[in-house]
């Protein structure tokens, strides 16, 4: 059976774990992505003939890892875009970031130059639509997060000379593409790894230190809440212990 990671699975919902370095998404690459290896372990789980029908509500970009939700029905696709679309489904994540915020914790509300991927309709659009979805979209969106310090280690790497790194977590309000990337850059200290937004050089496997490491959901029938974790990235052992 597929080797994916399953944290959750219903009848009409089903939430696993991505590895950084996978596609949420197919794309013209032809890289075999997240949905991909989904639909293959249901298909084979269920001995499903011909297509298996799977959900996109939302993504995780290619160097991050952690949570991912699909809907394996047509009413779980739509009933977890509602949950995103009103910002009732609570997501935390995790993250190394270089050097050491001044304050322990703090609120970011700031107006960035991207746009959110949660739009009503998303999930059965094609590409060509997006784009023109992405063309009239305003360019500039509102975007807040919360975040405190778990965590501070003073020059885990010469590279960082007297920064060090510093772990994170982080709780966004908001679901703009990028939106923790570019804020937690925009506040001087990007995460690692993130050669996107700051000057760093990329890591040998292209990842980021970003994981989607909790999510809180109903389920589509029963109303139920479902309430998932993650532990971190074993590989950051090696830059902020355990």
């Amino acid at each position: 059976m597929t080797n994916i990671k399953v944290l959750y699975e219903d009848n009409h919902i089903i939430a696993v774990e991505k590895p950084a370095g996978v596609l949420t998404q197919g794309d013209r690459s032809g890289e075999k992505c997240l949905m991909d290896m989904v639909k293959d372990y249901l298909k084979e789980k269920y001995k499903k003939p011909g297509q298996v029908f799977l959900g996109l509500v939302h993504r995780l970009d290619k160097p991050v890892s952690g949570i991912v939700l699909f809907g394996r029905t047509s009413k779980g696709a739509s009933r977890l875009s509602e949950q995103f679309r009103n910002h009732t489904i609570q997501k935390t994540y995790h993250a190394i970031v270089v050097g050491k915020p001044k304050e322990s914790r703090g609120v970011i509300t700031e107006k960035i130059n991207k746009i959110s991927f949660f739009a009503e309709g998303f999930t059965n659009k094609s590409d060509a639509e997006l784009l023109q979805e992405i063309k009239k979209a305003t360019k500039s969106r509102t975007a807040e997060l919360s975040w405190e310090v778990v965590r501070y280690v003073e020059k885990p790497y010469k590279i960082f000379k007297s920064e060090g790194l510093s772990l994170l977590k982080i709780l966004p309000k908001t679901g703009r593409f990028h939106q923790i990337r570019i804020q937690m850059a925009n506040m001087g200290h990007p995460i690692f790894g993130d050669f996107k937004y700051s000057n760093q050089k990329p890591l040998p496997d292209r990842s980021i230190a970003l994981c989607a490491t909790a999510i809180i959901f109903k389920t589509t029938t029963e109303d139920k809440t479902v309430s998932l974790q993650i532990d971190l990235p074993e590989s950051w052992n090696s830059l902020i212990g355990n």
